[in-house]
């Protein structure tokens, strides 16, 4: 089947959290979370190694948007449901519709650290991916010393089924990484 013909929500909620795919106008809001986070962020996403404008920002959600219509990624994002404020991005990455496996990628604004919900945001893509998607397969990747992303998989029950030894560059390219492989399939 044509996964561009497969119907599924394009947004839902969790206990705190709406979770939806971009759209046209979340250039902004995404540029200030990324620019109030960007000293964590440049840590571990390559995406913030460079300087972003917002309309860069804004043509990136754009073509998140149409990728998503277009089932070839999934790109989420991630408000609070009472205040509406963005906390995060996420989504459904590195699709095979042909299993269907899914790999779950995630950075938090800085400001929302440490308050539970990027985990309570990736049980939901989890749980929309296995119901909604019919995978069989959810990954998370993390750079081995990422100890904060390393620990939501963990914490939601996925199994470490390996580490890619210097596998990749680092974010910034200094060092050599180690990938971890955490899955949960059904």
């Amino acid at each position: 089947m044509n996964p561009i013909l497969l119907d599924f929500p394009t947004s839902f909620t969790t206990e705190r959290l709406l979770v939806r795919m971009p759209l046209p106008g979340d250039g902004k809001i995404v540029y200030e979370s990324i620019k109030v986070s960007i000293n964590e962020l440049k840590e571990w996403m390559p995406f913030a190694q460079n300087e972003q404008t917002e309309q860069m920002i804004e043509s990136n959600i754009r073509d998140a948007h149409a990728k998503f219509l277009t089932r070839e990624d999934l790109r989420l994002l991630i408000f609070h449901k009472e205040t509406n404020h963005f906390i995060g991005s996420s989504g459904l990455h590195r699709i095979d519709w042909n299993v269907p496996k899914f790999e779950i990628g995630y950075w938090i604004d800085s400001r929302f650290s440490g308050s539970g919900f990027m985990t309570e945001a990736v049980q939901g893509i989890t749980d929309f991916a296995f119901s909604n998607l019919k995978a069989r397969r959810v990954e998370i990747r993390c750079d081995s010393l990422n100890l904060k992303s390393k620990a939501i998989p963990e914490r939601l029950g996925f199994q470490l089924e390996g580490t890619l030894r210097n596998d990749d560059l680092s974010a910034d390219g200094s060092r050599l990484r180690s990938t971890l492989i955490f899955a949960k399939i059904q």
